[in-house]
């Protein structure tokens, strides 16, 4: 009889040995107090720095979320009862759709439980329900994208990341009656670069495809009001569907797409990811639509944000620790290694209570290990000053190379 946890096991070790292996910290916020928290190990409870969340803005403690959430707790009750179609649409919904539509100044847009499930949903449904189509991926897709196109079962073409030239010589090998759809990420979240939006939807143009863009990462953070980067570039009514995440700078969770009515209906009547699944707490949900509510008439958060950002990559120039240098706002350090990524990272937590998560293969190339960190807006500047000062020790601890200051 096979031993499956022998298998297993086995599986793990190679991991732990490649420097791969992922450790899951136990982690408590306390609402008011982020980006510090308590971390739980072995019975003991050691507070630490979060510099690894994707709650770029610190939505998730912000007053007026706060608030919408409790008395939508009061109204609806806890869960939104089942799938939307069966037990249907609860006004909170409906009433957050008509939000995200008009954040990205769409005709409609259509919730999912996660950033995840909305790429995953959304681009399996469309390569597999419009005649003929054709994906053109950009070849740095998040992995939520590239399953959904493997889920579609249609032809699929992966573009070299950012590069127009290749993008255009795959669409010009396209056939006329395909339905070419163009995936792409707004910012991308292991290199922080930022796409040629306006190039892709000039080559969309000519080539008639639709434009499928990936903003979990731009969106409540770029634009005036939020809208990410293809709002800020005054580009929205270029794209055909705007996909985003309010489980990032809005703080909350879920993922949604923008688009005309036609294709959110579309998705909605012909995807299982979107049918089969229970809907989002209407808690959740009222959430959601206040911290997209605020974030669309206040710039403070960002601002500050932007401040934090480049009192982050000022202070690593200043003392030499190599990362990536992006119009954006991830700040990738680069340490080549994965055993040495992972070691700097315990070191951190250990040393120095700094949770940094380390990024190894393969959600990026081996010898291209780093640590993302992502600034937010209630980091202080002691927080900022104590992560360069730890990061310096550790960079002559493990002697790692440096860049010129």
């Amino acid at each position: 009889m096979t031993d499956f946890d022998a298998l297993a096991s086995q599986a793990l070790d190679r991991l732990r040995s490649e420097g791969r292996y992922r450790v899951f910290i136990e982690l408590e916020r306390s609402c008011g107090q982020f980006p510090k928290a308590q971390m739980h190990r072995n019975g003991l409870v050691k507070p630490v720095t979060v510099w690894c969340s994707n709650d770029y803005l610190g939505m998730g403690q912000h007053p007026d979320v706060l608030e919408a959430m409790h008395k939508a707790l009061d109204h609806y009750g806890a869960g939104a009862g089942g799938t939307r179609n069966i037990s249907g649409t609860t006004h909170a919904h409906v009433n957050l759709e008509n939000e995200i539509a008009d954040l990205h100044d769409k005709e409609a847009a259509l919730l999912f439980s996660s950033g995840y499930v909305s790429n995953w949903t959304t681009l399996s449904c469309l390569g597999a329900e419009l005649e003929n189509a054709v994906i053109l991926s950009d070849a740095g897709n998040h992995a939520s994208m590239i399953e959904g196109i493997r889920h579609a079962r249609c032809e699929k073409l992966i573009w070299r990341h950012n590069d127009l030239d290749d993008l255009r010589t795959k669409l010009s090998e396209c056939g006329k009656d395909q339905s070419k759809i163009i995936a792409f990420e707004s910012i991308y979240s292991m290199d922080g670069d930022i796409a040629p939006i306006s190039e892709i939807c000039d080559l969309a143009d000519k080539y008639g495809a639709m434009t499928y863009l990936d903003e979990v990462h731009a969106v409540g953070m770029y634009g005036p009001r939020g809208g990410g980067i293809a709002e800020q570039e005054g580009l929205m009514d270029r794209i055909t569907i705007i996909e985003g995440t309010l489980g990032k700078a809005f703080g909350a969770m879920g993922g949604y797409i923008a688009a005309s009515t036609a294709i959110c209906d579309f998705v909605r009547s012909l995807s299982s990811g979107f049918i089969f699944t229970t809907a989002l707490p209407p808690v959740v949900v009222a959430g959601a639509h206040a911290s997209i509510k605020h974030l669309k008439v206040s710039s403070n958060e960002r601002l500050e944000h932007k401040k934090r950002v480049r009192e982050v990559r000022s202070k690593l120039d200043l003392i030499g620790i190599p990362h990536l240098n992006n119009p954006g706002h991830i700040v990738p350090v680069i340490v080549k290694d994965p055993v040495k990524c992972k070691f700097v990272s315990d070191a951190l937590l250990e040393q120095y209570g700094i949770y940094i998560q380390p990024i190894n293969y393969p959600t990026v190339p081996r010898g291209t290990e780093r640590l993302r960190i992502t600034p937010s807006c209630v980091h202080s500047e002691a927080d900022v000053e104590y992560l360069a000062q730890s990061l310096n020790d550790l960079w002559s601890q493990c002697a790692l190379a440096r860049v010129a200051a």
